[in-house]
């Protein structure tokens, strides 16, 4: 009877999209804050710079730079925060008793929360291009984003997914995911302070995140320039590897107490 589950529901897809949805946290930080942070610094840059070419760049670069915070807070954050909550409360086990297995229930979560990134990114988009002056992309440079967006997006449901397993309960999730969001955000520069201007420690540990180079370069990727991908390529995998190798180890985990 296990090998015939199905893994894929219309209803389980609704029920998680529902809980999805009804978690604040990825309305707080994973729409409204990065709309609102975009809209502060770029009135800010506004005011700085009077060139109309250069400030199109930088508004651009700020722009891409604050759209990485959506998987971060809506993937990373709000998938984290409730997967914790719902380990703390036994929801999985006893999702299982109704037939509904943890890969029907993962399987409809990644989707949920999938939907739920490309519609806060369809608003995002859409008050960027109405509020700020971002440049059109070149093809390659918007399917490049979309790629390392996804990309991202991938490593941080694993790393959400490890840390919550292990942790398995929702202050504890809570504080760590929360810590890592806010250093994320510092290391990759959208807290105000640029990859220039950060003491030699803090550069180290920023190149080894994808963040700094959206942050950072991904102006000149959108509107077609040559790059040099290699940095940002490593960057990926490390954090890829972290991830993987914790949740390798949850898993394990997991399943020796199941046995």
């Amino acid at each position: 009877m296990k090998g015939r589950r199905k893994l894929f529901s219309r209803r389980m897809l609704l029920f998680e999209f529902r809980n999805v949805i009804g978690n604040p946290y990825v309305h707080i930080f994973g729409v409204g804050m990065p709309i609102l942070m975009m809209v502060i610094i770029t009135r800010a840059v506004l005011g700085e710079i009077a060139e109309t070419e250069m400030l199109a760049t930088v508004t651009t670069s700020v722009f891409l730079g604050i759209g990485a915070m959506i998987p971060m807070a809506t993937i990373f954050m709000g998938y984290g925060i409730a997967h914790a909550q719902e380990l703390e409360k036994g929801i999985p086990q006893r999702m299982e008793l109704f037939g509904i297995g943890i890969k029907m229930s993962l399987c409809s979560r990644i989707l949920s929360e999938v939907i739920f990134m490309v519609l806060a990114f369809c608003v995002y988009f859409a008050a960027g291009y109405a509020l700020a002056d971002v440049k059109s992309p070149a093809g390659w440079g918007l399917a490049i984003y979309v790629v390392c967006i996804l990309t991202l997006s991938v490593i941080l449901f694993c790393l959400a997914h490890a840390i919550a397993s292990m942790l398995r309960k929702f202050s504890l999730v809570y504080c760590v995911t929360m810590l890592i969001y806010f250093g994320m955000m510092i290391l990759g520069g959208m807290m105000g302070i640029s990859f220039d201007n950060m003491p030699s420690a803090m550069q180290a540990a920023a190149k080894l995140l994808p963040v700094t180079y959206i942050n950072r370069d991904f102006a000149a990727i959108w509107v077609g320039e040559s790059y040099n991908f290699m940095p940002m390529v490593q960057s990926y995998l490390l954090l890829g590897a972290v991830a993987g190798i914790l949740l390798f180890f949850t898993v394990k985990r997991d399943s020796r107490k199941l046995h």
